[in-house]
């Protein structure tokens, strides 16, 4: 179940688009005039968000078309592509945290941060949503089948989103973890801020894990993990910046220091890389299903 060639083409093209056009072209929209300043969506104007959600709908669209007649398998990777090149360009959280070192000022920034996820996530669900309408006009058919399997005595395909999602939120904050290492002290237990590459590969790798074990274990598609890119950070944050320990940590550490990797990560980082990684572990378990129904045995 090997790739073609004009299929590599296809995803390499719909991928470069999204870079070039949003990553690029679209990088004025996110009103960064310092290149060490963090991009954050709660920073950028209205008007240049409903900019960015329209292009983003517009690409949606056209790499349905790019990628025919498998857009809708890979036209969803051009929005989170064009993101992820502004999430490799953007500043980062350490920087955000030196800006305001102060206990409030840091709850205060990682509050804004959550709300930050849900913006970028909007805007991959609206690439998404133009792949969908794309492929509503040309082929009659829904971008995602029906969820789960109706047969008599099979899991609740809704039981099996819940799981799915749950799932998500378990292994990808692990992972993110491990991957996600730099300097570390008593214990591992402190680091500090691991580099963007590093950010970016962590992130990628860990939701690709999550978006495995999700489709092998309870036939699930992607979306679950890729909504979990949302809330992976809130939750650690819920568990890890409590007002108390928020208080104690930083009066003993530098803000450049972190008690869990996945709070050095930015909104931008986490959806974007998240986002690709849920897509690329997706399709991976899929070969590895097909392999072990037909070529194992």
């Amino acid at each position: 179940m090997e790739l073609s060639w004009l299929m590599k083409i296809r995803i390499a093209v719909v991928m470069a688009v999204g870079a070039i056009v949003i990553g690029f072209f679209a990088w004025p929209l996110s009103s960064i005039n310092d290149p060490l300043a963090a991009v954050l969506a709660v920073n950028i104007s209205l008007f240049n968000l409903i900019i960015l959600v329209l292009i983003a709908f517009a690409l949606g669209f056209f790499a349905y078309l790019l990628a025919w007649p498998y857009g809708r398998e890979i036209g969803i990777l051009c929005v989170p592509t064009g993101l992820a090149v502004w999430a490799l360009r953007s500043g980062s959280i350490a920087g955000l945290m030196q800006q305001n070192p102060k206990p409030a000022q840091r709850q205060a920034l990682l509050s804004l941060t959550t709300w930050d996820l849900f913006l970028w996530i909007i805007i991959v669900g609206v690439g998404i949503a133009g792949v969908a309408l794309a492929g509503y006009i040309i082929n009659k058919r829904p971008l995602f089948s029906k969820i789960g399997n109706t047969r008599k005595g099979c899991i609740d395909p809704y039981l099996r989103a819940f799981g799915a999602l749950v799932l998500s939120l378990i292994i990808a904050p692990l992972c993110i973890r491990i991957f996600a290492r730099n300097v570390s002290m008593l214990g591992n237990s402190i680091a500090t801020e691991p580099a963007v590459g590093q950010i970016a590969f962590a992130v990628i790798v860990s939701f690709g894990i999550a978006a495995f074990c999700v489709k092998v274990l309870l036939h699930m598609s992607y979306v679950w993990p890729i909504i979990s890119t949302a809330l992976v950070s809130p939750l650690v944050i819920s568990f890890s910046y409590r007002n108390e320990k928020l208080l104690d940590f930083a009066q003993q550490w530098p803000a450049t220091f972190f008690p869990n990797a996945v709070v050095s990560i930015l909104p931008i980082q986490m959806v974007a890389f998240g986002t690709l990684g849920s897509i690329a572990g997706y399709w991976l378990a899929v070969r590895y299903i097909y392999w072990r129904k037909h070529e194992a045995q």
